[in-house]
């Protein structure tokens, strides 16, 4: 894929008309009921790229009752493993194929700078599922270790309707993290992608169907959160739910599965996630430069994030200058330029919000290192300076809440306890980083530390081989690996007296 990337072709996508978009229910484009619609604002230059259909209630049901009697036919869920694993590879080619397209569209969309966006969205999307297709002929029931005179079966069924909601700094890699599992133990599936970024996931679900997937397999419902999203929440024929985004959502859906039919719900839900440098760190500067990427990538707006720094106080001020300037190397502007490493804010009120955090931490007595301000006005687009501040403490808002932006809060600390305890002082745990050159403090660090994803003398870059997921309130279940599909199977006995 990285062949595809040259300028020239990245600006021919750019200028391209993007049609009117509308619901996809049942294999076939379809207007919203209301015919109601949404302006689709570009975060590189703030103005309107296309529409896209605002779905209500009445949408949503459509979409779900095209899933539920998909699924009831069976032309998915009953056919042979061998089939379904054919068709998912086709997806996996169709993405493949039109990689570098969906990724300038995701980009126009939603703001990530075009290096990251091609790897991430249809590079990440392909290959998971490749990976759950190869899983289809792979994954057994069981025979329980039972009496001879009785033979104890465990089989692994689709759940039967699946509703995914999508946020919008990754659309096209979280829903295939959803989608493809899914998708893989024979469900049909409604997805409702976040209002800010639908383009990608109405285009994936034509590539779908062109690859042979089912009319009502695959559903895409776009629309206002407080009114679609919620009606595939409190609707009673979707039997999972598989969430990515804020707290407050997560909590009102599972509210809504409390007021419906009890569906299981699994939440991702962000965080807060600690970084560790400490003094033995085999290099610095490169910590420093990997940590300066792994806050300020994609404009922040990545849900593991290392945004809460701690450093060893013998070696503060040394990484403290490689970090300064790490950040301030990097080039921020318009996302589709390859010249640029760092893309838009996705929205002008996270903008908004971005700058209302950088506020608060001046106010509260936190030390601005450098950034803290909007730039590139002009544009009309949404674009924001890496930020870092230091003498953060744990009872600031910095420290405390999740930003989704370019802004990182900076501690010391004199030992490793101190790391662990300020690591773990936070309401989330998604994921968590440490440098060191000591291996036995490597593994005394994954162990003590409250996250479900750690990395050690790096950070980002697991891939779908193992689970992503959260403790605490950063949510329960995981997205990617084999574990994933557990999330859309129900177990059955089968109890034989012989």
């Amino acid at each position: 894929m990285p062949a595809m990337l040259n300028q020239g072709a990245i600006d021919a996508l750019r200028h391209q008309a993007v049609a009117p978009q509308q619901l996809f229910i049942n294999g076939q484009p379809q207007a919203a009921v209301s015919a109601a619609t949404l302006d689709i604002i570009s975060p590189i230059d703030g103005q309107v790229i296309t529409t896209t259909a605002d779905a209500g209630a009445e949408d949503v049901d459509r979409a779900v009752v095209a899933a539920r009697n998909a699924f009831e036919r069976g032309h998915w869920a009953k056919l042979a493993p061998a089939q379904r694993k054919a068709i998912m590879h086709r997806i996996a080619d169709k993405i493949q194929a039109h990689a570098l397209e969906l990724a300038v569209l995701g980009v126009r969309d939603n703001g990530t700078e075009i290096g990251m966006a091609l790897k991430a969205e249809p590079g990440s999307a392909a290959a998971t599922f490749r990976f759950y297709a190869e899983s289809i002929d792979k994954v057994y029931g069981e025979i329980a270790p039972t009496d001879p005179s009785v033979l104890g079966l465990i089989h692994r069924e689709p759940v039967g309707v699946v509703g995914a909601i999508i946020p919008w700094n990754f659309p096209l890699m979280i829903a295939a993290w959803k989608i493809a599992p899914a998708l893989a133990t024979g469900n049909s599936v409604v997805v409702k992608p976040s209002e800010m970024a639908s383009l990608s996931l109405l285009r994936l679900a034509e590539l779908c169907a062109e690859a042979g997937l089912p009319d009502g397999v695959l559903n895409i419902v776009t629309g206002q959160g407080a009114v679609c999203g919620a009606a595939l929440g409190l609707h009673n024929a979707v039997d999972v739910l598989a969430f990515t985004g804020s707290g407050g959502v997560g909590r009102q859906l599972l509210e809504y599965s409390a007021r419906s039919n009890l569906k299981r719900v699994y939440l991702e839900l962000g965080g807060k996630s600690p970084n560790i440098v400490f003094a033995d760190a085999p290099d610095l500067q490169q910590a420093a430069q990997v940590s300066a990427l792994g806050i300020f990538r994609d404009s922040g707006q990545v849900c593991v994030s290392g945004s809460r720094l701690l450093v060893e106080d013998s070696v503060h001020d040394e990484f403290m200058d490689y970090l300064q300037a790490a950040a301030e190397s990097l080039r921020v502007g318009d996302p589709l330029n390859l010249a640029n490493q760092v893309g838009a804010i996705n929205n002008a009120a996270q903008l908004t919000k971005n700058l209302g955090f950088v506020a608060t931490a001046l106010a509260e007595g936190a030390e601005l290192v450098t950034g803290g301000q909007q730039i590139q006005q002009e544009s009309g687009g949404y674009y924001m300076a890496p930020t870092i501040f230091r003498a953060v403490r744990p009872e600031m808002q910095l420290a405390r809440e999740e930003v989704f932006g370019p802004v990182l809060g900076v501690m010391t600390f004199k030992d490793e306890a101190e790391a662990v305890r300020l690591a773990n002082d936070t309401e989330y745990g998604l994921a968590a980083g440490a440098w060191t050159g000591n291996l036995a403090r490597a593994h005394r660090i994954v162990r003590a530390l409250k996250a479900g994803v750690v990395h050690i003398n790096t950070y980002g870059g697991p891939d779908v081989t193992v689970p992503l997921g959260g403790v605490k309130q950063s949510g329960n279940g995981v997205d990617k690996s084999l574990h994933a599909l557990d999330k859309y199977v129900d177990l059955k006995t089968a109890w034989i007296q012989l």
